[in-house]
C-alpha cells in the first residue's frame, strides 16, 4: 500500500457517480451500501474522498468523530472498485483502509464501537468479548476433535461462526458434512484466534499484525498445510494477507472438489426454489463466483434462480468491515440487509442462500425485521447440503 499515491487518488476522484452504480448500470437503484443506506453525496466513494481531501489535505475542516463515521460506515465490499472508470480505480477500497491507518495513528477521533472493537480482540481474541475457552463450544457433542498432527486440513472456523447462535448453525453443518465425506480435519478449538480480516480493513496494521503472526506461529506448530474456512472474511485474510505456506480453501470450493471426486456423494434431494447472494469477500475480492453455485446445482430437487444484481454485481449484505459488530451502516430500514432480501424474496425464491456466516446473520436479522419470516429462510450452503444428504 506504501507503492500507491493515495493523496493523488484522492485529488482525482471526481463526483462523477459510477462509483454508486452497478457495474454494467443494469440495476435500477444504487450498488454502494452505505449510499444506498444514507442517500447523502458524503457516504458515496467520490464524495467520501473529496471529505477526505477537505479534512486532511487541505485542512479545511477540522476532523470530528462523526467524519469518521462516515468512513467506517464503508463496508469495503469493492463495489466501487468495479464501477470506477479510472485507472486508479482499483485502490479506491485501499485508499480508504489507507486513511483508517492515517486517522489512527494520528489519533484522531474514531467511534467508541471501533476502539472497543480493536481491544475485545486483543483481550480476548474475538470481538464478542467471549472466553477463549467458549471459542469450541459449538462442536460440543458432534464429535468434532482437536486437530492433530498429519489431519488433511484445519477447519478454521472464525469469530462469527465460533460466537454466533445463527451463525453457529453453519459451523456445525459443515462440520457434519465433512465427516460425512471422511475428510480428515481438526478444528483449534479454544487455540483459535480472530483471523485480523477486519482489524486490517478498520486500519489497525499493527493489531492485525500480531494476529497473523500469532495465528501463522499456531498453524506451524500444529503441523497445519490446508486450511478450510467457513468465511470468506477468513479465506481473504488467509489467502491474500498471511505467509503463502498454506493451502487455502473456502469450504465450498472443498465441497465442489469432494462432489466431483465423487469423495461426497449426494442422494437425497432440498425441493426448493433458491437464490444465491454472493458474498463480497468470496466474490469481488476473491473472484470466486462458481463454486457455490457449483454445489448447489448438484443438488437434487433444488431449483437455482439468480437475483438481479448478482456476481460482481452482487449487492452487499452491509455487514462487512466489522459493520455486523459496529452496526455504524447496518440499522435501519434502509440498511443493505434489508434491501437485497427484498431482492430475494421478488425472485420468487424459498431460501436465500449464503456461503458466509456475517451474510447469514445480516439477512437473517433482515428477514425479521422486514416480516418475511413466513415467506423466506435464508439459510447457509452447509445447511442446505446437509439437508441433502439426511432427506
Amino acid at each position: 500500500m506504501a507503492d500507491v499515491d493515495y493523496k493523488e487518488i484522492i485529488h482525482r476522484c471526481f463526483r462523477c457517480g459510477f462509483c454508486k452504480l452497478s457495474y454494467d448500470y443494469s440495476s435500477v437503484g444504487f450498488n454502494c451500501p452505505m449510499y444506498h443506506r444514507f442517500r447523502l453525496e458524503t457516504y458515496s466513494p467520490s464524495g467520501l474522498n473529496w471529505l477526505i481531501r477537505a479534512a486532511l489535505i487541505k485542512n479545511d475542516i477540522e476532523w470530528t468523530e462523526h467524519l469518521s463515521e462516515i468512513l467506517y460506515s464503508c463496508s469495503t465490499c469493492g463495489n466501487c472498485v468495479e464501477t470506477c472508470r479510472f485507472e486508479f480505480g482499483e485502490h479506491l477500497v485501499n485508499n480508504f483502509i489507507a486513511v483508517r491507518e492515517e486517522i489512527l495513528e494520528t489519533q484522531r477521533p474514531v467511534p467508541k464501537m471501533i476502539r472497543k472493537f480493536f481491544e475485545n480482540v486483543y483481550l480476548y481474541g474475538n470481538a464478542y468479548r467471549e472466553p477463549r475457552e467458549a471459542r469450541g463450544n459449538w462442536a460440543q457433542g458432534l464429535g468434532i476433535k482437536e486437530f492433530e498432527q498429519g489431519d488433511e486440513y484445519l477447519f478454521y472456523v472464525g469469530c462469527v461462526g465460533s460466537y454466533d447462535t445463527c451463525s453457529q448453525r453453519a459451523a456445525k453443518s459443515l462440520g457434519k458434512v465433512m465427516q460425512k465425506a471422511s475428510v480428515s480435519f481438526g478444528i483449534l478449538g479454544e487455540k483459535e484466534e480472530c483471523d485480523g480480516n477486519e482489524v486490517r480493513l478498520l486500519g489497525e496494521q499493527g493489531l492485525f499484525e500480531h494476529q497473523r503472526d500469532k495465528n501463522v506461529e499456531l498453524f506451524r506448530e500444529a503441523g497445519v498445510k490446508k486450511i478450510v474456512t467457513l468465511s470468506p472474511h477468513s479465506y481473504n485474510a488467509f489467502k491474500n494477507h498471511y505467509a503463502g505456506e498454506f493451502e487455502v480453501f473456502h469450504y465450498t470450493q472443498l465441497l465442489r472438489d469432494l462432489i466431483e471426486s465423487g469423495t461426497l456423494a449426494i442422494s437425497g434431494k432440498f425441493e426448493a426454489t433458491v437464490t444465491y447472494h454472493d458474498p463480497c469477500f468470496l466474490g469481488r475480492h476473491n473472484l470466486e463466483y462458481d463454486a457455490p453455485r457449483e454445489v448447489l446445482n448438484t443438488i437434487g430437487g433444488l431449483n437455482l434462480v439468480e437475483m438481479e444484481r448478482n456476481r460482481k454485481n452482487a449487492f452487499c449484505c452491509g455487514g462487512g468491515s466489522a459493520n455486523f459488530y459496529t452496526g455504524i451502516s447496518a440499522k435501519g430500514k434502509d440498511q443493505a440487509s434489508n434491501a437485497r432480501v427484498r431482492e430475494a424474496y421478488e425472485t420468487g425464491a424459498t431460501i436465500l442462500a449464503v456461503a458466509c456466516p456475517v451474510c447469514l446473520l445480516m439477512l437473517e436479522d433482515a428477514v425479521k425485521t422486514e416480516g418475511l419470516d413466513e415467506q423466506i429462510q435464508v439459510k447457509d450452503i452447509s445447511e442446505i447440503m446437509m439437508e441433502s444428504l439426511t432427506n
